[in-house]
């Protein structure tokens, strides 16, 4: 399949479930915890630099962000998730928004987990795979910022990052960079096979 990158728009920010967009394209939702590279992991995809919206102020997505790419899918972008700034009622809200779309959208095909290729997975990444297993939606874990991980640690790292996850070994498991681009082909493989 030939996805035309120039052919890119954001249908909506959507604050609640009222405002997700009526359409029939197949979905593919983002989640991480705040200052993982998703909008960098975006960017990376469609070979954009300022597409998602990159920020150095962690927890600046709030709300589901809907990606039309080339008419052929929407690639939603979620709140980070286990950002301390942000008040407990405010978290919260994120926690119920996110929760909502991910358990009653139809048209969600999979998730994209981002998390960190150098640090062992926090407990929210745990939660979040775990909870997206319990609800059996198709994941693919994303480790991130790859090039800042010395090449003889990867397999060290990858392990490490699998045991605490409890990775099921059916899953997809990409390392990534979004300096390099290392591991942009092989995600595009892999999720072109849910539109």
């Amino acid at each position: 399949m030939t996805v035309n990158l120039n052919n890119l728009s954001l249908t909506i920010s959507a604050a609640s479930e009222k405002q997700w967009p009526v359409t029939k394209l197949p979905e593919i939702a983002l989640a991480g915890r705040s200052n993982v590279g998703k909008s960098s992991f975006i960017n990376t995809m469609l070979n954009r630099k300022n597409f998602a919206r990159t920020s150095s102020t962690p927890g600046k997505t709030q709300l589901l962000n809907f990606y039309n790419i080339d008419g052929l899918v929407h690639f939603v972008d979620v709140p980070g998730y286990g950002y301390a700034r942000v008040s407990k009622k405010e978290r919260e809200h994120w926690g119920e928004m996110i929760e909502g779309y991910l358990t009653k959208r139809e048209n969600l095909q999979a998730v994209v987990s981002l998390v960190d290729f150098r640090h062992e997975p926090t407990h929210d990444d745990v939660l979040m795979y775990q909870f997206l297993k319990y609800y059996h939606i198709p994941v693919i874990v994303v480790a991130t910022k790859a090039d800042k991980v010395t090449r003889n640690r990867w397999s060290g790292n990858e392990s490490v990052i699998k045991k605490v996850l409890q990775f099921d070994s059916t899953d997809e498991f990409i390392v990534f960079s979004s300096e390099t681009k290392q591991g942009r082909d092989q995600a595009w493989s892999i999720l072109e096979k849910y539109f």
